[in-house]
């Protein structure tokens, strides 16, 4: 009896073999969903020339994408069981597809940003969908492959995305880069049909108090970091009252739905400290990682005058760079350090790229602007392969999709707040600068004759005076782009101490910490 009780036990165990369609499907739909958080961003001078809007109004299209993301994000659990996975991610990506198409024919900023929410709601669903559906495509011993490949592609594609941006804009036109999502969600849509088992639904509970707080929140916050420059900040009625609900709105929020367990984000999942910190750092890394991907293409495009390819190409490096440290990283470097090195060390390159972006002046190259890219790529790799390890644990096993949903959430809330906070910082320290340097162009100042000079005019003609104010203009904003690269690098810097919150994980850890 106890021989054959062995011999059972020794038995090879049978493990379903991969679903390689649905495999394919879900992790081209969650590229796509976070390649559109930058894949418009080199098309955006023209856009702006498109629709005859300010530059500072280009980023609402940015942001309005990732803000309807954030808001729908933590609802994916209860959609799920409301609807069921395999209806809801089929809803999604159609969704998606429609409201990409739609982008693409847009006449106007208007209808641009409501297509972009719109983009926005139904693709937020498809990064918590994905990760789930692709666990449950892997057997269990080869988790960990479905999580590196779901990983290199949705690191490696919000880094790519101006790369594709500008070769779709370069030789065909803007509205390409919303095209293009079509045929690829119309094929990812068709893998995964028949694939997916139907599940039960499930009659879930919407807590509306709760929805109704989070969305108060995070839009009037948002509304404030886009309007706040124009309308002169807290000097502004509508700020303070903006400005109000926002923090009434987010304490509310967090106290009320602190122990409650239908609340639209599961905060027991935060009790966790090596979660919780983990989500917090992603806030300042989302920060300065899209505040600097949003910022570069206006740099490069709209200052140094370089065309629409070679702003993409830029991307190249800082893209290979990443896929390059996370298959290290994967494979090699979190079997031999402590993988909270891993993550502020990670913090640490990403910093140093955005600083050293910021020593950079009009006489930038290629050559100067590509290695800080670089050297950030290798930091993404590190510290996104790292928070996204199993070894960071989940108290709440069952919590693996709600996990997914807030740690998504993390990410878009730091690149939404990232975004606008450059793009006001890029607007007053230009503003700040010009009236700087231009008190000291005056008729007295010799540095104005000796400049000039070899132009052949003086200061008092039309075309001197031309000249000046056209090169006060371009160091104003070159001395601003500065300012912000700098914030971007120190924003990575300042989340170094929640490193040392985390606990150091052990090797017998299972749990999942969700993208």
């Amino acid at each position: 009896m106890v021989a054959s009780e062995s011999l059972v036990a020794q038995a090879p165990r049978v493990e379903a073999p991969v679903k390689w369609p649905v495999v394919l499907a879900v992790v081209l739909t969650a590229v796509l969903e976070v390649l559109d958080s930058t894949i418009v961003n080199v098309a955006l001078p023209h856009l702006q020339a498109a629709f005859g809007i300010a530059a500072d109004q280009t980023t609402w299209i940015l942001t309005s994408y990732i803000v309807a993301a954030i808001v729908v994000m933590p609802l994916t659990g209860l959609f799920a069981r409301w609807l069921g996975k395999r209806r809801l991610i089929t809803i999604s990506i159609v969704g998606f597809t429609v409201f990409s198409a739609l982008c693409g024919i847009a006449e106007n900023i208007e209808m641009m940003v409501v297509c972009r929410l719109g983009q926005g709601l139904f693709g937020a669903f498809l990064i918590p969908l994905s990760q789930s559906t692709l666990m449950n495509a892997f057997p269990r011993d080869r988790r960990g492959q479905a999580m590196a490949m779901f990983g290199l592609g949705v690191i490696v594609a919000p880094i790519l995305g101006p790369t594709l941006g500008a070769v779709l804009t370069e030789h065909f036109s803007w509205r390409a880069v919303f095209y293009v999502n079509v045929p690829i969600a119309a094929f990812a849509l068709m893998m995964i049909s028949g694939e997916l088992q139907r599940e039960e639904t499930q009659k879930v509970a919407i807590d509306w108090t709760g929805l109704i707080l989070m969305v108060l929140a995070i839009g009037c916050l948002q509304f404030v970091l886009d309007q706040g420059e124009t309308r002169d900040w807290l000097e502004s009625r509508v700020i303070q009252v903006f400005v109000t609900v926002a923090a009434l709105s987010a304490v509310l929020f967090v106290v009320r739905g602190w122990r409650l367990d239908t609340n639209i984000i599961d905060f027991k999942l935060l009790r966790d400290r090596s979660f919780a910190s983990a989500n917090l750092a992603m806030i300042g890394f989302g920060l300065a990682l899209y505040g600097t991907i949003a910022m570069l293409p206006l740099f490069v495009q709209g200052l140094l005058g370089y065309p629409v390819l070679d702003a993409g190409y830029l991307f190249v490096p800082r893209g290979i760079a990443a896929a390059f440290s996370m298959v290290i990283t994967g494979s090699v470097l979190i079997k031999r350090f402590d993988p909270r090195l891993l993550v502020a060390t990670g913090l640490l390159l990403n910093g140093a790229g955005s600083l050293a972006l910021s020593w950079l002046n009009l006489d930038a190259g290629f050559w100067q602007l590509a290695p800080p890219g670089a050297i950030s790529g290798l930091g993404m790799g590190l510290f996104s392969s790292r928070c996204r390890r199993s070894r960071f644990k989940i108290s709440v096993l069952s919590g693996r999709t709600r996990a997914s949903g807030i740690y998504s959430v993390m990410r878009s809330l730091g690149s939404s707040v990232g975004i606008a906070v450059v793009g006001w910082q890029l607007v007053s320290s230009t503003q700040r600068h010009w009236h700087d340097l231009a008190g000291h162009v005056t008729l007295f100042n010799p540095a104005v004759h000796d400049y000039l000079r070899p132009f052949g005019v003086g200061p008092t003609s039309s075309k001197g005076a031309e000249i000046v104010a056209a090169q006060v203009a371009s160091q104003a904003q070159m001395l601003a782009f500065q300012d912000v690269f700098l914030i971007t690098g120190i924003a990575a810097f300042i989340m170094l101490p929640l490193v040392f919150v985390m606990q150091k994980p052990h090797a017998s850890s299972g749990s999942v910490v969700a993208h």
